[in-house]
Order: structure tokens, then sequence, then C-alpha cells
């Protein structure tokens, strides 16, 4: 758990709901920026038609050649969004009419991200006739022309920000490229992928192509897996990104998921019906990731690809041993990292604006895992290295709001001609690599560029909250109101509150997680009767339970809990101090 932060309380906003939202809604909303009933519409009628530039072009390409039995390659990602896109376009254009199609993801260590060059000569043993790539390909000048060199033609599907010069594909689709018209930037890759099949169904239904033998499918039986990946990738969660998890999860709870969703589900202890956007984020997400971070990202393809309930079972199981290998990792390179920054003794005054590390021991795979815990502990942008090879080095970026990652890389790398290697990504997260002579020269730019394009209030640890509640608050029905009120997520923000509790009781649970009673601060100023059950994660151990102390401050998320069938509430906190009068 990270520094106390300063609290910021969110600025009501005039909206123009209905009746029919509840005020406490209508708050947590307008702070968000949704302001009327249609702002929280979720019905699939709502989704922006598939208007992108570049998708005319695509589907005609796709169409043509499920027509003539062509043989489709897809390339994708080794992460969730990978992998629920690779998954989503096999079965979508198996659905549509596909015979030939299959799927290549590169192993990380060995190809590295992206259609490589070196990937496409592994691509071409399969001799295809397309090759569509999913959640990459936006960067892969180099890896398209070795395909059209070889006389494969490159289908372009990806949400990642273009650079200066595209590749010369076929046909390109993405919303984030210059002159797209389609409204919904924030997409996720296999967003983008499930679009490309909208698309691509209306296209064979205007060619006659569906019929009493060939029918024409329900592509919608796909958002269980753009769900998935929508909300692991942690792109915001946008009007359409809401719609798309929204029905997600509906078919989730419903019991009408892929069988590979509900093996990880079991696997990982969740009540099905139960399931919100933040389940997907932390106990499916990083169970997929584990395979493509330590391994190969195809077991988790072939766990979502599977029809068989047995077979899912068993390869949730595979990932779940990979995720707790990766956290086993994750810890061990976490205290590497804290012992160095606590060599450096850092605090306010000294403290980088840009945060680099490297280890030559840690594991490539697990580097954006560790820049991430680092970014929240000092709210600064974090950077951890790996090495690739005895010469190169990999790294990770995390960013915090209000520094765009690959802006800020692509501003350094035009500085500094020839310091990058490649790079790439989004606004909170980025990758590049570099030589390991050229660590102490980008160390330094690094940090020189954060400080550019960034102020201290942005450099300034801070939590926005929606309040403080009253005793009368803490109800099952406030809670389950909020859990039914998402999908919360990036730019979409789980409502937080924050105040001052009496600490009833405290212990540690598993190995860092404090469980603690606490009794609220009413309004005239004393502490109610009443008891809660909370919960913070990831705990110093060092402080706590071993601070004797009466009351503290925690800003938390009011949540519901089920045990042996009862629903309680409980809080589950984000931060935590001791208060001193």
């Amino acid at each position: 758990m990270a520094d106390f932060p300063e609290i910021i309380l969110r600025s009501p906003a005039v909206t123009n709901f209905s009746a029919t939202v509840p005020v406490l809604l209508q708050k947590l909303y307008g702070a968000r920026g949704v302001l009327r009933d249609s702002d929280i519409e979720t019905g699939l009628e709502q989704l922006p038609k598939p208007d992108m530039k570049g998708m005319v072009e695509a589907c005609k390409l796709l169409a043509d050649a499920i027509q003539n039995h062509k043989r489709l390659l897809i390339v994708g990602d080794f992460d969730c969004d990978g992998a629920t896109s690779t998954t989503v376009g096999l079965l979508g254009l198996r659905a549509l009419g596909a015979v030939h199609v299959d799927y290549l993801v590169p192993n990380r260590f060995e190809y590295g991200y992206g259609l490589t060059p070196e990937i496409v000569a592994v691509a071409a043993e399969r001799q295809p006739d397309l090759i569509i790539t999913v959640d990459n390909g936006i960067s892969s000048i180099e890896g398209v022309a070795a395909a059209a060199t070889l006389g494969i033609p490159v289908l372009v599907t990806d949400h990642h920000l273009p650079g200066d010069s595209l590749p010369a594909a076929v046909a390109i689709v993405n919303p984030n490229q210059h002159g797209c018209p389609f409204p919904a930037k924030s997409l996720a890759g296999v967003g983008v992928m499930f679009y490309v099949l909208l698309a691509l169904r209306s296209e064979l239904r205007q060619r006659g192509w569906f019929s009493a033998a060939r029918l024409e499918p329900n592509l919608a039986e796909l958002l269980d897996l753009v769900a998935l990946g929508t909300v692991a990738d942690v792109v915001p969660l946008e009007q359409t990104n809401r719609i798309l998890v929204t029905q997600g999860l509906r078919r989730i709870r419903a019991g009408r998921s892929r069988p590979g969703i509900r093996a990880l589900l079991r696997i990982a202890g969740k009540e099905v019906s139960r399931l919100v956007a933040a389940d997907m984020g932390f106990a499916l997400g990083p169970r997929l990731n584990a395979a493509g971070r330590l391994d190969d990202i195809s077991l988790g393809i072939r766990c979502l690809l599977t029809d068989d309930e047995d077979v899912a079972l068993s390869l949730a199981a595979e990932l779940d041993d990979l995720n707790r290998e990766r956290r086993s990792i994750e810890q061990s390179m976490q205290d590497d990292a804290m012992r160095v920054l606590a060599h450096l003794q850092l605090d306010a005054s000294n403290i980088p604006n840009g945060i680099c590390l490297y280890d030559p021991t840690w594991h490539q795979g697990v580097v954006g895992i560790l820049a991430s815990r680092i970014k929240d502990r000092y709210h600064r942008p974090v950077i951890a290295f790996a090495d690739a090879d005895d010469h190169e080095m990999k790294g990770s970026a995390r960013s915090i709001p209000g520094l765009h990652l690959r802006d800020a890389l692509d501003l350094l790398a035009k500085r500094n001609p020839g310091l990058l290697n490649k790079f790439g990504g989004h606004a909170m997260a980025a990758g590049l690599s570099l030589a390991k002579a050229d660590y102490p020269r980008f160390e330094v730019a690094f940090d020189a560029i954060v400080a550019e394009l960034t102020s201290e209030e942005q450099l300034t640890a801070a939590v926005y909250s929606d309040g403080v509640l009253q005793p009368q608050d803490f109800s099952i029905e406030h809670a389950e109101l909020l859990r039914s009120a998402g999908p919360w997520g990036q730019n979409f923000p789980e409502p937080k509150f924050h105040g001052r509790f009496r600490l009833v009781q405290q212990r540690i649970v598993g190995q860092r997680h404090l469980k603690m009673v606490l009794a609220p601060l009413g309004d005239s100023d004393s502490f109610s009767q009443q008891i809660i059950d909370a919960i913070a994660f990831n705990i110093d151990t060092a402080l706590w339970p071993n601070q004797q102390v009466d009351q503290v401050e925690v800003v938390y998320k009011l949540d519901s809990n089920l045990f042996r069938e009862r629903l309680s509430v409980q809080l589950l906190v984000d931060h935590l101090r001791a208060v001193v009068d």
C-alpha cells in the first residue's frame, strides 16, 4: 500500500438525469462527466456503426478470402488483449464461414512484439494467403515489408497509437490512425477486431453469403471475450467500451460464457452471478497474462478456444500455476527494487521526476508489473528494465495522469537520435528497447523529459474522493447499488470515499493483507456503535498490526461480501494511516 496521498474531493456537476436514476448515482456519474440518461445506456443498439478508416477495404479483402477458401493466419500479441483478440478473430472468422484460419503469437523472449520480419519468416512456413494482425501491427513497417517481399498481403487491425509512418499493409483498421472518423478512440485491440467482424458480416450479408445451409452468426456470443480483453488492457471506459463490457458481463453472469472463462472464474474462486469488471481485471486477466509473461500465451488462447469443459479446467489450472510463479518472481523483484530505492533515501527533495530501474537478474516478462508497483508507491512515471541479450535491454513503462508516455518517448527519441532501438504504446503504458551501454544516458534524458512535461502538482500523489459517508450509508443496499452501477474502470473510476474510523480490531491474513473491524465517525463527531469489516491488501507489515492506534483515516471503496450465502458490507481500503491527535 502506497503512502497516504492528498485527498481531493470530486467536483459536483449539473446533471439532467430522470428520476429513475438514484440521487447517489446522479452525483457519482456527474462527477465523472456522465450527465444524462443517454450517457449510461448500455444496449447494443447504442454502439456506433463500424465506420472506421480502412474498414471497407478490410472487409472486401476478408470477404473475398472467405469466399475463395483462402488460408488466413492471425498474428496476435502476448497479453490478455492479444489473447482475446486472437480468440475473437478465430471464432468469429470461422463462424462467418472461413475454412482455413489459424493463429500465431510471437514468443516475447524469442521474437519480441508485433509482426517482425523474424515472425513473418515463421508465418510463411504455414503458407498463408493473408496475415491478419490483432492488437499489433501499426508500427510493424519492416514486418509488413518482409511479408510483401514473400507475396503475403497483410491486414493490420490495431488500437495502438501510430507513429510518423505507417506500414504498407493492404488495409489498416485502427480508430487512432489519422483521419479515422470513428468516435470511440479508446477501443482495445479486441474491440477493434470485434468491429471488423461486425462490418464483415454486413459485407457478406450483402453478397448473399448466408443461407439456410449457412446461417448468419450471432456475434454477440463473443462479447464475454471482448469484455475480458477490454478490462484487462486498462483502456478508458468511455461509453462504447462500457457497453461492450456491460454486455459481456451479462453473458458471463447468465452462464453463457466460454468454457475457458468459466474455468478461470472457478480457479479464481469467483461467484459467476456476482462478477464485476474489477474481477476480470484482477482475477482473470493476470492469469492469462502470466502465460505470456513467463511462457507462451498460446496456453491462454487454447483455454479460451476450447469447447471442452474438462480441458478448459485443466488449462486454467496451468495458468493459475504460472500466475503463482509470476507473483513469486514479482515479489522478489519488488524487494530488490525497494532495497535500491531505500538506499537512495528518496524524499520529496531528491526523488527523480522519472524513475528508471534495472537489474540484470530481473525477468523480462514481469518488469511491467514491477514498474506499476513502484509507480503506485512513489507517484512517478517508472520504467523497469531487464536484459534482452548481452547487448540490449528491454523496458516496460507505466505513467501517472498527466504524462502521455508514448508521446514522451517519441519526444525523447527525436531529441536523442539513435538512443532508442524501438518503442511504442499508450498514454499510460509503453515498451522500449535500447543498448545497455546507453542506459545511463537514457536515465538522464527520461528524467529531463518528465520534468519538462509535468508540473509539480501532477507529480504530487493525490486521490479523488466522492466524499464522506455517514453511518446510515454503510448498507447492503448502497453497496449493491454501487456494484451494479458500473462497469467501473479506467477513466470511469469506481467510487471512493474517505473518513475517520475507530479501529476495533486488526490482524494479518495471508502474508500481507490487513483485516480490520472499524466503527465509522458520525455527524456528531463521535463514533457509532456500528462495526464494519474492512481489508487492506499488500500493507507494510513493519507498521501493521504492530502499530497500536485507536483511530485511522482511510480511503476506501464500499463493497459487499458474499460468504456462506450471507451478504455483508465490506470496505476495500486503498489508503490507510493512523490518526494522531
